[in-house]
């Protein structure tokens, strides 16, 4: 009857254990915790010194020119309202048709290449970050060509 008991009392406290080892891992639901690539999120969008290294680059190839004060805050590249209507949309695929011009070597250099999938251009006078393929546009650095 002894031994009954001892293997009662082992078979209750060694099922919970071993059940409890072949659990998967608690989630980390709501600790900002990321595991695996499914939910990784990368960004794409031109930063601050990219930005700032096409304006400068502009300004010192072209220099700020003869535009109108009234134009030049608009940030458009000089362009009349009535002729500075964009043909893309940023989040948007690029309509068929429209014209991309390459970007100036030395530009490339000071903002550096498009990470994989992506390629730079030049549409209406914005230096646009497009995917590959689809040609969505990522993001646009607004006003640099007149």
């Amino acid at each position: 009857m002894r031994h009954a008991r001892v293997v009662t009392f082992v078979l209750a406290v060694a099922v919970p254990l071993t059940a409890a080892a072949d659990k998967p891992p608690k989630s980390d639901k709501g600790k900002g915790h990321k595991h695996g690539n499914a939910d990784a999120e990368v960004v794409v969008t031109f930063t601050s010194e990219q930005r700032q290294n096409a304006r400068l680059y502009y300004e010192q190839t072209y220099g700020r020119g003869n535009c109108p004060p009234g134009l030049a805050k608009k940030n458009n590249g000089c362009l009349p309202p009535g002729q500075a209507k964009k043909r893309y949309v940023v989040g948007q695929p690029l309509p068929t048709g429209v014209e991309i011009r390459v970007l100036p070597p030395e530009l490339e250099v000071r903002i550096g290449p498009p990470p994989n999938g992506y390629r730079y251009g030049i549409i209406d006078g914005d230096v646009v970050k497009l995917v590959v393929g689809t040609m969505l546009v990522v993001d646009a650095i607004q006003g640099m060509v007149n």
